[in-house]
Order: structure tokens, then C-alpha cells, then sequence
């Protein structure tokens, strides 16, 4: 029987294929961005054709070990984004759900050009009827409206979470670290307690902590066996709150009526 929480130390598209066939209902895959940056033992940097033989590799299996239903997460950067998302829309025909921006605050500055302030998240799904647990990840309103659901709204499209910064006390000594709110949004609106998360691209274990957090289960890989240790070790210490938030999570409605106006309505 599957362990709560399976992570191996193996190449993506290899481990992918030994999974079977229409077991896994969430995919949250941080691939690498084909920028040249050090991963430990290996340098993300491959001429063009080679990365696009990669990525359709492991998405091929991504897309075969999904679930009907189920749905892919794939962060990635500006330079290959487009191609992308045709390779799961034309090729691969999956369903795309959304495409999200993550804006963060802090980021490289540049002299000439604007300095890149975000990152983009396709969400693509097997077949149409995709798992979206609105309720469980909306934000406080804005101002009150008796047209609005004053439970909270829709978080949109555009979401705003730090990065976890170098000089955090949760930074990890991993280049790519995500926080831990994105993912929570993600698999909270994405998936259900129980079923089962997968992320190719561990690192250093964002996704699996989180999961293990929210209840689901996850598998997770990575090719450098020191983030595989280093995302096991993360499963074993205390949850103290997550890493980052969005900053909305703590706004009340504007304009709320005096409670007696409540009372007679």
C-alpha cells in the first residue's frame, strides 16, 4: 500500500512512468526553467530542442498517471510559458483551466527593461470537469455589497505571496523554494482530503509538506538525493503556520452596516 507520503530520489520522466495509469488525482510540477541555474548536481541548462523533448517527455507521463478529471499545475518562466501552454492545449489536449500569475514584491532590478516581478502557473485538467473547491479558498471582500457573498470572494487570477526570502528563518538551501500558501491554495482548491498529490520537481519539498499539512496524500521526486533528504526531513518538524500569505487573508469588508441595519435586513 502506498505510504502517506512517498518521496524518491529518480529522474522525472523514468519515475513517472512506473506509476500507473489513472492514479493521481493532483499534478503541481515546478520544472526547471531551462535558465542555467545550479540544481547541486546538475546545471538546469540544455540546448532548445533537448528541453522541449524533455518537457513533452514528462508531461506525456504526467498526463497518462492523471485521473480523469484530475488536474496539472505547471509553474514556469517567460522564455518557454507559450510554448507550453500549446503543448498541453494542441498536443497533449488536455483542458486549460487558467493561467495565473504569481506576483511577488521583491525580485531582480534591472537598469535597462522592467524588473520581472512575477511568475506564471498554467492549470490544465484531463477532460473538462475539473475539482474547484471555491469555498475553501476565498478571500474577505473588499467592501460590503448585499450582491456580493460576503463568505469571501473569488481570489482571481493574480495572486500576491512573498518569496521566501533568503534571509528567512523557513529558507531552505534550495534556489527555487515556493511558499507554502501558494501550494496551500493550489491543492486546497484542486484537490480533496485523501487523494493523492504528485510534484516531479520536489525540491525542497514544498508541495508534499503542504499536502501532508491539508490532510492528502503525495509522492513526490527530485533527481538530487539531497533534496530528496532534505524534503523528508521537512515532513518530520512541526507545523507552526505556513511561510507566506496572501495578503488579503487579513482585510475586513469596508463600508459593513451598523449591526442593527443587519438586524432588520
Amino acid at each position: 500500500m502506498l505510504p502517506d507520503h512517498q518521496i524518491e530520489a529518480g529522474d522525472a520522466v523514468q519515475c513517472l512512468s512506473c506509476l500507473e495509469k489513472n492514479s493521481i488525482d493532483l499534478i503541481v510540477a515546478d520544472p526547471p526553467y531551462n535558465l542555467g541555474k545550479n540544481y547541486g548536481n546538475n546545471i538546469d541548462l540544455k540546448d532548445r530542442q533537448d528541453y522541449q523533448d524533455f518537457t513533452k517527455d514528462w508531461l506525456t507521463q504526467a498526463y497518462r498517471i492523471l485521473k480523469p478529471g484530475g488536474s496539472l499545475y505547471c509553474f514556469m518562466g517567460v522564455k518557454f510559458i507559450a510554448r507550453l501552454y500549446l503543448l498541453l492545449e494542441e498536443d497533449l489536449h488536455m483542458t486549460p483551466q487558467g493561467w495565473i500569475t504569481w506576483h511577488y514584491t521583491q525580485g531582480m532590478g534591472r537598469k535597462r527593461g522592467f524588473s520581472p516581478r512575477h511568475e506564471d502557473i498554467l492549470w490544465f485538467s484531463k477532460g473538462e470537469d475539473a475539482t474547484f473547491n471555491l469555498d475553501d479558498v476565498r478571500v474577505p471582500q473588499k467592501y460590503f455589497r448585499k450582491r456580493n457573498n460576503m463568505s469571501g470572494a473569488n481570489p482571481g487570477d493574480v495572486w500576491q505571496f512573498s518569496h521566501v526570502h533568503y534571509c528567512a528563518a523557513e529558507r531552505l538551501p534550495h534556489p527555487t523554494q515556493k511558499p507554502e500558501a501558494l501550494l496551500e491554495r493550489i491543492i486546497t482548491a484542486s484537490s480533496n482530503p485523501g487523494e493523492i498529490v504528485l510534484d516531479p520537481f520536489l525540491g525542497s519539498g514544498t508541495t508534499a509538506r503542504v499536502a501532508q499539512i491539508l490532510d492528502r496524500r503525495s509522492i513526490g521526486f527530485d533527481i538530487n538525493p539531497d533534496y530528496v533528504e532534505m524534503a523528508r526531513e521537512r515532513l518530520d518538524t512541526p507545523f507552526e503556520g505556513f511561510d507566506s500569505i496572501d495578503p488579503r487573508k487579513e482585510r475586513a469588508p469596508k463600508d459593513l452596516p451598523k449591526k442593527e441595519a443587519l438586524t432588520k435586513t
